[in-house]
């Protein structure tokens, strides 16, 4: 059978789905923003999907699972998630969140009710707008318009795998392949898992392929790939994700009693 995937369409999904084609022929891959991916999962136009963590706890419905031990997590900096700061942290009143991120989005706010216990304002990052042009006191980006610098241009600014990695000495996921019912999902499963090895064994080429893109040196993007992405979830990655369910229970961003959704994840 033929599987409808999605996946996002940023450059940490590139070892993800750089060889689904050959390993899953059946595969029909379209790309797009994660959160547009979720609803298209939930709305049943997709089998399988790279969503944000965060979108798990929020399906209208709960027979999606967990579907592979490939996805998008850090064990420290992350460098492509940054809250850019124009006040102290601890100051923060208004927060612009990027409109492409629900998980992300999560965590800034996590973050700083943790370290701070404040509950900002919320402000829409517009696709395609310019973090410097928001007025917020702080100031969410993620994926590809994150990996620039930033110079003087913000008083402080944090990078979020970094933040809670520190604070919770736990890995943090940012995506993982969540599917709807299928009779076929352990080829499924298989095919995407085997994507992810051969990307992760081709990382120098993909670096090499797609660093001016983004404007990467090859050796900056192929350190992105190794060194601050980490595209397996293991026992570790699972206990921070509870955590992670847990303080968005706390926060009211996730309903409670969905503990079971990472209970019957396998790694």
């Amino acid at each position: 059978m033929n599987f409808r995937v999605g996946a996002v369409s940023y450059l940490n999904t590139k070892p993800l789905i750089y060889q689904l084609d050959n390993v899953l022929p059946t595969a029909e891959l379209s790309l797009d923003l994660p959160s547009r991916l979720a609803e298209q999962l939930h709305a049943g136009l997709l089998d399988v999907a790279l969503i944000p963590s965060i979108e798990l706890f929020r399906a209208p419905t709960s027979d999606l699972t967990i579907l592979s031990d490939a996805c998008i997590a850090c064990r420290g900096p992350v460098w492509s998630v940054q809250l850019l700061f124009r006040t102290a942290p601890s100051a923060v009143r208004t927060l612009a969140l990027d409109e492409g991120s629900r998980t992300s989005a999560a965590l800034a706010q996590i973050l700083l009710d943790m370290r701070y216990g404040i509950r900002p304002k919320l402000l829409p990052l517009p696709i395609g707008a310019q973090a410097e042009h928001v007025q917020a006191d702080a100031v969410l980006v993620i994926g590809d318009r994150a990996l620039r610098g930033w110079g003087n241009e913000f008083r402080e600014v944090w990078d979020l795998g970094d933040q809670w990695c520190r604070a919770t000495e736990l890995p943090f996921v940012f995506a993982m392949w969540v599917a709807r019912p299928t009779d076929c999902q352990s080829e499924l499963a298989a095919g995407l898992e085997a994507a992810r090895d051969a990307g992760l064994a081709a990382a120098e080429d993909l670096a090499q392929a797609h660093a001016a893109q983004y404007g990467l040196s090859p050796a900056a993007c192929l350190d992105y790939f190794r060194k601050f992405l980490h595209f397996k979830l293991g026992v570790q990655e699972l206990r921070g994700l509870e955590l992670f369910y847990r303080r968005a229970v706390q926060c009211g961003l996730a309903p409670a009693g969905l503990d079971h959704l990472i209970m019957q994840a396998t790694p």
